[in-house]
């Protein structure tokens, strides 16, 4: 879903679109591992999502930040598609 919010956002070329998917790839299964122990653990879901996705915020907005790409405004960019995902993500659950 970031993937396509980077082509929707004017991301172009193989290696900032990469990057996209790579720090995707990194922070992604960790929030989930995240969460995962959280609901083991019995902690309230709603801060653990909150921390969580406010650390995958911070982490890819940091590598778009230093990384040289052609990534217009990254900290901007990371917290509307971690967003636009989240959104996404919320949508399916309620639908299904």
């Amino acid at each position: 879903l970031e993937g396509a919010f980077a082509l929707v956002w004017g991301v172009t070329g193989r290696r900032d679109l990469g990057l996209t998917a790579l720090v995707n790839c990194l922070t992604n299964p960790l929030v989930n591992m995240g969460l995962a122990l959280g609901r083991l653990w019995g902690w309230p879901e709603a801060p653990v999502v909150l921390a969580l996705e406010a650390a995958a915020v911070l982490a890819e907005g940091w590598c778009y930040a230093r990384t040289e790409n052609r990534i217009r405004h990254p900290w901007l960019f990371s917290l509307c598609a971690n967003a636009f995902s989240f959104s996404c993500g919320l949508l399916l659950q309620m639908l299904f």
